[in-house]
């Protein structure tokens, strides 16, 4: 199975599962007492804080650890728009915000509160103009990338404008703490730990000093009296030492996965009739791509992607499961069906790649059968991926003689094969039949676990 829904939730990082295993042998105890193991789990603690403030670019009495990034967010602006509320109700957010800023301001409205929603162009990016708090606003929240497209927001610019008008900006990083370094200018920023691949059930709160907050909860101790109740220190030692390992090896990471996304947004397109790529090509993230197929149910081809091996998501990672509309598709003025959203992990294979590339068109084709449109006919690939493991000659040059049409003159195609035969045969029918072969390479490359890869070169 190739994972590709980071966006909703990244695997464990070998140095979350390391620092957490050691964390549950020495950072069991409440670190609130004074016994030596209670000091021991509050130093643990203390060190962790210090990480993730470094890497956040905050001070570490700035910083708070809550459940999840969900209840950041919303402990985050409740806190904000209590602590400033003899300025006014009046509440800024984008449209695209994650359903958990949408949720709270619906709660807010709700409460007699007032609530200004700013709108976003058709690559999910907003005007800072759009942001124009005045005397009565309260807080203004904008996401840093979107989680659904990947668009980068232009935070410095709306910090700016806040700035000037004395307003706090809740900035919800989710989508980018760890990637990318983390914009100046949040009065509240927000994050996560199991976007970067630490451990479900760590979020980050981190409150500026001389902000206003007021919690919005009962009185209690711990964590600065932000979020109650007892906090798990493996956990958030796992988040912390995760965040640092993520961050050191993002610019190179983060290079290398830029460019596998940027050929499926450049293949798509052309492999497949009838289909949008959304968000802004330029400022994006580095590992996520949305396309929307049209005339396709989103839901359905996410399940034949699943049967071939590939887990990707649909629609907002909240509401894939329902029949509403993604809120995030709808506001840019784009396609909301057919909607398919790839976000790739650390380590991800160029192999796996092109096997998605190699699969997506006769998915969605598959997919659109039944319906009996004529549609125009995809532009033809350059490479092609045959998977003949575990099938013996001559099935692996009669796949090879069926399918090279499917690339164009110059193409590539790579058979798959665990048939010692195949490493003569496929150059002999490349001799009859004018191809040229390429040569052999290790399956490995192309995600298997045996046999090898046999490139042949269309000729004509």
């Amino acid at each position: 199975m190739s994972y590709f829904d980071v966006a909703s939730t990244a695997p464990l990082h070998p140095v979350a599962r390391q620092a957490l295993t050691a964390a549950l042998d020495e950072g069991w105890a409440d670190p609130a007492r004074l016994y030596r193991s209670g000091r021991q789990a509050r130093m643990l603690l203390d060190a962790a804080r210090e990480t993730v403030a470094e890497v956040l670019g905050a001070r570490a009495d700035e910083i708070s650890f809550t459940s999840s990034g969900t209840q950041a967010v919303q402990l985050g602006m409740l806190g904000a728009l209590k602590g400033n509320r003899r300025r006014g109700g009046r509440l800024l957010h984008s449209a695209v915000e994650h359903s958990s800023v949408l949720h709270t301001a619906e709660q807010h409205l709700a409460e007699g509160g007032e609530v200004a929603v700013v709108p976003v162009d058709r690559l999910g990016r907003v005007d800072p103009a759009g942001y124009d708090p005045d005397e009565r606003t309260a807080l203004a929240v904008l996401q840093t990338a979107n989680h659904e497209v990947g668009t980068l927001q232009p935070v410095a610019e709306v910090a700016e404008r806040c700035r000037e008008a004395g307003v706090p900006l809740l900035v919800d990083a989710a989508q980018s703490a760890g990637r990318l370094p983390v914009p100046g200018g949040w009065s509240l920023l927000t994050a996560s730990a199991h976007k970067w691949g630490g451990p479900a059930g760590v979020g980050v709160l981190a409150v500026r000093k001389g902000v206003r907050y007021a919690s919005p909860l009962p009185a209690d101790e711990r964590e600065r009296g932000r979020v109650p109740g007892y906090v798990n220190v493996p956990a958030i030692v796992a988040a912390a030492a995760s965040l640092r390992a993520v961050r050191a090896e993002a610019e190179q990471e983060n290079a290398r996965l830029h460019a596998l996304v940027e050929r499926i947004r450049t293949e798509v397109p052309r492999l497949v009739p009838e289909v949008e790529v959304v968000g802004d090509p330029a400022r994006r993230l580095p590992h996520l791509v949305t396309f929307s197929c049209l005339y396709v149910d989103g839901e359905v081809l996410l399940t034949e992607l699943d049967r071939a091996g590939f887990a990707v998501s649909s629609g907002s990672s909240c509401t894939s499961s329902t029949l509403t509309p993604s809120h995030v598709l709808a506001a840019m003025g784009v396609l909301t069906e057919g909607n398919v959203r790839v976000s790739l992990p650390h380590g991800t294979a160029e192999a796996d790649v092109a096997r998605f590339l190699d699969v997506l068109p006769g998915l969605v084709a598959g997919v659109r059968a039944p319906l009996g449109l004529d549609l125009p006919v995809a532009a033809v690939r350059q490479t092609l991926v045959i998977d003949a493991l575990g099938k013996l000659c001559p099935l692996p040059v009669i796949e090879l003689a069926k399918r090279i049409g499917e690339v164009a003159p110059g193409g590539t195609v790579a058979v798959l094969a665990d048939d010692e035969a195949a490493r003569f045969d496929i150059p002999a029918w490349c001799g009859m039949r004018a191809q040229e072969y390429l040569g052999e390479a290790p399956a490995t490359d192309y995600g298997r676990d045996r046999g090898s890869a046999y490139l042949v070169k269309r000729v004509s």
